[in-house]
């Protein structure tokens, strides 16, 4: 029983990753790469959002740019902005929840930046008003969304949308994407 139910998860997420082997998806992830490469030769930044789960993809994303993904070069800006949970807790508290995105970009965004808005659903309010914020103040904006891609479309340069209602498969997805722009982004930047 638990081992057919591990072959059908897996089997699963190898059907959604062969959809996205389809030119658009990868044609999506190569220009929301080229987003942040031009983002970083002019001096920018790249600031991602998102929540729960997609607060961990987030993270871990600024965390590959900052840090390394594969290569010894200098470091690179990236900020999740939901990792100040003193900034978090009190934005909330004072304004609501659906600002606590928006109030950090407005004091860390900058025109030609790169803002990524996380979200499985692609409904996240504080998503979506951080997304909207970005597009008004001159940032460029990425969206990685599932199925539903409806309501980021109007406020993206760029949305990566998981052809799959399912959370952890387009979770699985987030991350393959990330881990690749990532690549393409010290490849292009630090070709030695």
């Amino acid at each position: 029983m638990l081992l057919s139910n591990i072959e059908e998860q897996i089997k699963a997420s190898i059907e959604v990753k062969k959809m996205i082997l389809d030119k658009p998806y990868l044609e999506a992830v190569e220009r929301a790469a080229n987003l942040m490469i031009e983002a970083y030769r002019h001096g920018g930044k790249v600031l991602f959002c998102g929540n729960g789960g997609s607060a961990a993809d987030a993270q871990h994303l600024a965390a590959e740019l900052v840090g390394r993904f594969k290569k010894e070069r200098r470091a690179l800006p990236a900020i999740a902005l939901h990792v100040n949970t003193s900034a978090l807790t009190a934005i909330a508290n004072d304004y609501s929840y659906s600002e606590v995105f928006v109030r950090q970009l407005e004091a860390f965004g900058m025109e030609g930046d790169v803002l990524v808005g996380i979200s499985t659903s692609g409904k996240s309010e504080n998503v979506l008003r951080a997304l909207a914020r970005a597009r008004d103040k001159g940032l460029k904006t990425i969206a990685l969304v599932g199925m539903d891609d409806s309501r980021v479309t109007p406020l993206c340069d760029v949305v990566l949308g998981v052809p799959s209602y399912d959370t952890p498969r387009v979770q699985e997805v987030h991350m393959l994407w990330g881990h690749i722009i990532c690549g393409l982004v010290e490849g292009e930047l630090f070709h030695g």
